[in-house]
This record gives C-alpha cells, structure tokens and sequence, in this order.
C-alpha cells in the first residue's frame, strides 16, 4: 500500500514539472543564471551554502542551505533557468533529485519576489501574524550562557551531556538535573532553557530524564532518543508532563505527519537547511490542525536566519527561532560580514523590513570565505 502511494505521488510530481511553462522573453523574474558558494567559519568549522540566483533584468536573491555536492548544481540549472521565480513552489518539486539545494533555491525565489513586489518576504505570503521573533541560543557549554544573556538572549538550549554507555540509569539523570538546576540558578528569573538529547540517549534514560525534569518546566526536551520506533516515543509523551520536540533529521513530510498523528510530539522542528520556507509553511499548516506549535531547527549561517524570521513572521504556530552562537570571534565578524540580521535584543529578533529577505550582499565577503577545493 505505501508503495503504492509513494509510486503515485511520484507520477503527479513528474506531471505537474512537465506542466511548468519557461518564463516570457520579457519577464522581469525568469531566472538566467545561478552561482553558489561553499562557506565554512573558521572558528567553529560550521558550513553551510549560499546560493545567488539573478534574473533577466539583473535582479539577484539569495539562500542557503548545508553542504551541496557539486553534481546538484547543475541539476538545478537545469531545472530552474528560463523560468519564472514566482513559481517556487512548482520549482521544489522539479528538484527532487537535488534535495540539498532545494532549501536555498526556495529562499533565493522568494527573495526575488519580494524584491519585485517592493515587499518584505513575509508581506507577499500573507504576513506578518507577530511583530517580532523569539531567539533560542544554544549553548556549547555553561561559560557561554553570561555571553549569551550579554548578547540578548533570553532562552537557551543546553546539550545533554554524553553518558558514558548506554542504558546509564539513575546516576546519568541525577548528572542531567544537577546541570540543568546549575544553569537556572546561574540564569535567574525570566530565562528559559531546552534541554537537547540530539538523539543519542536510549528510551529508557529518555523516559527517566523526561519524568525527572518535569518540575524545570523546559520549554521542552528536544530530540531525547531516535524516531526509529515511534512506540518508544509515544510512551515517553504519554508518561510526563515535559514538552517533547523532534524534527531536525525528518527529510519527508510524511515523517512529520506520523509523529502528529500518533500524539507523539509537542514542538516539530523542522530544519530550514532541508526545507526552506515553503516547505515549513506546508509542515507548520498540519501542525496547526494538531495545535502543534513550529520551532525550526537552524544551524547555518546569517542568510538563513533572515529567512527564520520572514519564516516566522508568516505562520500563525511559530513558537521560537534557534539562532547559532558562535563561540569565535571570527565566526561572529564573519557571519556579521555576510548579513547583519542577528542582532537580539530582550530575547527577540526585529523582522526585517526591506524588499524581499532584506539583505544586502557583498559577494567580495563569500570570495573572501569560501572554502577552498
């Protein structure tokens, strides 16, 4: 039977790409070229790439995904040059054999269509539902919470520290709740924290660390154990109280729509590097049916958190942005350089205001720090 249906939606895919006419000669929005640069921060080593897509009249938009390989590129040459930007969503499914530029094509159309319409991205999908976003650091250790607090956050993700073997038990919680009760004593009143297993503990720790933090009221415990068996999971939502938060690995919105439908998660977090914008817009409207709240998962460089924030600003169920902090001074000149859109202040991010993402790009910047073959 699921083979079945996979086999269908494939067809339609294939019909509704043959379906897509090239844009007019004269169409300011159809796409005539595109460039892409591989970046990695010399400090902590994070890469992610950033995709420049120009039009007839010489307009250009940004996006960026994780790493690319090289052979995609041209795949989605292919596919998109000669076409209209305004069909983005037509676009995503025309390149499915290029799952890892999609995100970036996806933001880089868009980009281009609020430039065109003199409108921030978020204006052109039907926003703004807030006046500005919630900012969620991650922490890469309890020396960068003062830095973060000092940089404006108000809410932290912390790292659930590596047991030392599997099924650790009692003294393994007792480690987790003793540093997460040290963080919120260093912290004080009026911070929030996540707690993130990065989907490395065991359901039974998981359970057990689940149940022992009930009364930190997390915002939530994010990837406590692996999707492989949705039974373990459930098990672990229906026994406490905490908040649950899965998604950043789901590639495939039928993944998303499992974890829904069998009442397994609290907070989906889907990843912009995978999906973009348009594609978390799909997710975040089947959330919504559910009173599910989104909490995307972002881990790559400035140009994506801009598009976190349009993100943000066009869904209803939003509930906070993950924005990288880097520990390097290098990496924050860096990201700074390429778009200064990460500035936060009282815990939240401002909505840009400018056409499109908002972004002014000196592409001398990437030269500067794309990383070598």
């Amino acid at each position: 039977m699921a083979n079945a249906l996979f086999a269908r939606r494939a067809r339609l895919q294939s019909i509704a790409a043959l379906q897509v006419r090239p844009a007019s000669s004269g169409d300011p929005l159809a796409v005539t070229g595109i460039r892409a640069w591989a970046l990695r921060e010399p400090g902590s080593g994070r890469r992610y790439t950033v995709v420049r897509l120009e039009t007839r009249t010489g307009m250009r938009g940004y996006g960026e995904c994780g790493e690319a390989p090289a052979h995609e590129l041209a795949l989605v040459r292919e596919a998109i040059v000669g076409q209209p930007a305004s069909a983005y969503e037509t676009a995503w499914e025309r390149m499915a054999a290029a799952p890892r530029l999609r995100a970036a094509i996806n933001m880089a159309q868009l980009d281009l269509l609020g430039q065109a319409a003199k409108a921030p991205v978020f204006q052109v999908l039907g926003g703004p539902t807030r006046a500005k976003a919630r900012a969620l650091a991650p922490l890469d250790g309890p020396a960068a919470l003062e830095r973060a607090q000092n940089r404006g956050f108000r809410a932290f993700s912390a790292a659930a520290p590596v047991n030392e073997f599997r099924n650790a038990g009692k003294s393994y919680v007792a480690s987790v709740a003793l540093m997460m009760q040290r963080l919120r004593g260093a912290a004080g009143e009026g911070n929030d924290f996540v707690l993130d297993g990065g989907g490395r503990l065991v359901a039974g720790d998981a359970q057990s660390l689940a149940a022992e933090l009930e009364s930190f009221h997390m915002l939530w415990f994010d990837e406590p154990c692996r999707l492989s068996g949705l039974g373990a999971v459930k098990k672990i939502a229906r026994e406490s109280v905490t908040p649950l938060g899965f998604g950043r690995d789901i590639a495939d919105a039928g993944g998303f729509q499992d974890l829904l439908r069998e009442d397994a998660v609290d907070i989906l977090r889907p990843s912009l590097a995978t999906h973009g914008i348009s594609a978390i817009r799909r997710i975040a409207a089947l959330a919504e049916t559910y009173y599910i709240a989104v909490a995307p998962y972002h881990d790559g460089g400035p140009i994506a958190t801009a598009a976190a924030l349009h993100l943000a600003a066009s869904i209803p169920n939003f509930f906070i942005q993950q924005i990288p902090f880097p520990a390097s001074p290098a990496d924050v000149e860096m990201r700074q350089q390429i778009a200064n859109v990460e500035t936060v202040r009282e815990g939240f991010l401002a909505l840009p205001d400018l056409p499109g993402l908002g972004l002014r790009i000196n592409e001398a910047i990437l030269d500067r720090y794309q990383e070598r073959a």
